[in-house]
């Protein structure tokens, strides 16, 4: 059995779900395990089916496919509200109007 961890966050409110899964568990299956939407209530399912998962901090292209290691903290991770690159053009925008 391996040691891993689920988190999650929102800005008001974060969970840390530590599981015991067997060898060969995929990051998709140990999200699965951690039962975040009875966590989080509020939110769609879909906020977790169909997020994207990192490990301590890396993005994962095929979570589905990898391997958890002992110790592991899959991270789930919100969509942007906004492309960062559209907010730096507003924030630049703003601040050659102000000046």
């Amino acid at each position: 059995m391996l040691c891993v961890e689920v988190a999650f966050a929102l800005p008001h409110k974060q969970r840390l779900v530590a599981l015991r899964v067997a060898k060969g568990t995929t990051a998709c299956e140990a999200l699965a395990l951690a039962d975040l939407p009875s966590l989080f209530p509020e939110l769609p399912v879909e906020t977790f089916s169909e997020a994207s998962l990192g490990i301590f901090g890396k993005a994962l292209k095929e979570p589905a496919r990898q391997i958890l290691r002992d110790g592991d903290r899959v991270e789930v991770y919100r969509p942007l509200k906004i492309d960062p690159k559209a907010a730096r053009a507003e924030r630049a925008a703003r601040s050659r109007s102000s000046s």
